[in-house]
């Protein structure tokens, strides 16, 4: 992978947490976003580096797809993608907006396509509403990759779409057609293994050891 850049300037700090700390750069090359992993504390060193490298393999992935961030740079300490002009969906609620979500529709089954489910789009902070309206999709960090017609994938492509078809569901619900009303009553056994188990760990980790909530990826409480 090719590395990250070293005579960049940072112009904003969008987010830090115990896995990193994310800033809105600029170099030679215009403005990006890098993830660093330097100062995350010894004891998390290993799962910091594990999810960056997950998400710039899941960046190769999807290189040269629109609407994606694209890999800058992973040296193993910072992760540089492209920026992408644009506010997350609870900044910028697509109320109505039908063409949005058939366009965020097509956008994932080009993921899928590639063999990439993303795997953490219940969160409306993963979702973009582009300046031009159109969406984006960032945070690939739980992305997993595989053959497209596999069982697994075909499984978590599902699971992917379902998370659409929520916001879907809150932001223009007029427009769910009776598949996707379908689609939206039928529950995975993944889903319901995750909020029997996983759920419950990743909230007390998070919460009561990491010290943080993101508060289901909306945004901070008011």
């Amino acid at each position: 992978m090719s590395s990250s850049s070293d005579d960049a300037i940072e112009v904003q700090a969008l987010k830090a947490d115990s896995f990193g700390r994310i800033a809105l750069m600029r170099d030679d090359r215009g403005l990006f976003v890098r993830r660093d992993l330097r100062h995350v504390p010894l004891w998390l060193r290993v799962s910091a580096w594990w999810l960056a490298r997950r998400e710039a393999r899941a960046l190769q992935q999807v290189r040269g797809l629109h609407d994606v961030p694209q890999l800058l740079g992973w040296d193993g300490r910072r992760l540089d993608r492209s920026y992408m002009d644009g506010a997350a969906m609870y900044q910028r609620p697509p109320h109505g907006d039908l063409a949005y979500f058939r366009r965020a529709r097509r956008l994932l089954q080009q993921l899928h396509r590639r063999g990439l489910a993303h795997n953490d789009l219940a969160k409306e902070a993963n979702w973009l509403v582009l300046a031009d309206g159109r969406p984006g999709i960032i945070d690939f960090q739980l992305a997993a990759r595989g053959q497209p017609r596999s069982r697994w994938m075909r499984l978590l492509a599902r699971e992917d779409l379902r998370h659409l078809l929520k916001h879907k569901r809150t932001y223009c619900p007029h427009a769910l057609t009776p598949v996707e009303r379908r689609v939206l009553k039928r529950h995975s056994w993944l889903r319901e293994a995750w909020f029997a188990t996983g759920k419950p760990v990743y909230r007390f980790v998070t919460r009561r050891i990491l010290k943080w909530e993101d508060n289901e990826g909306q945004g901070p409480k008011p």
